[in-house]
């Protein structure tokens, strides 16, 4: 796998809550032409996009803004986590609670609480840029 791509509202926003996650900003670009309307198949696409990568240089985030045309709202605007269709994005950290508070100042929230896998995990999901979920799991055991 490459990448995964996630369109946002906010740019910007999803930039710096996705580097508060500890991802690094690989490069940002305009996306637009032919090709790109072929490719998506859609007419006069005209995007921004910023590609996030791991720490470890093996998985990429793929953050597009659409300026044309407009990106549609899925319904509903806020799906629960049982809604067919890309689940979640986890990452795993050190310090479940300190990545709660640095996301919460990003506009993070809690779908639930902080619950313990065992004597393994704490897991958590948030809700992210764009209402995306947003897994944290921090290995205990």
């Amino acid at each position: 796998m490459d990448n995964v791509a996630i369109v946002v509202d906010d740019l910007d926003a999803a930039v710096a809550f996705f580097a508060e996650l500890g991802m690094e900003l690989e490069g940002r670009g305009r996306i637009e032409g032919v090709w790109a309307d072929l490719t998506v198949g859609l007419d006069g696409v005209r995007s921004e996009i910023a590609m996030m990568r791991t720490p470890d240089g093996h998985g990429k985030l793929e953050l597009t803004k659409y300026h044309d045309p407009a990106a549609s709202s899925a319904e509903p605007k806020v799906p629960p986590p049982n809604t067919l269709g890309l689940h979640r994005v986890m990452f795993a950290v050190d310090d479940i609670d300190d990545t709660i508070a640095r996301l919460r100042a990003h506009g993070a929230e809690l779908l639930g609480e902080v619950a313990r896998f065992e004597n393994m995990f704490r897991l958590c999901y948030l809700r992210g840029p764009a209402g995306i979920i947003v897994a944290l799991a921090e290995e205990i055991g």
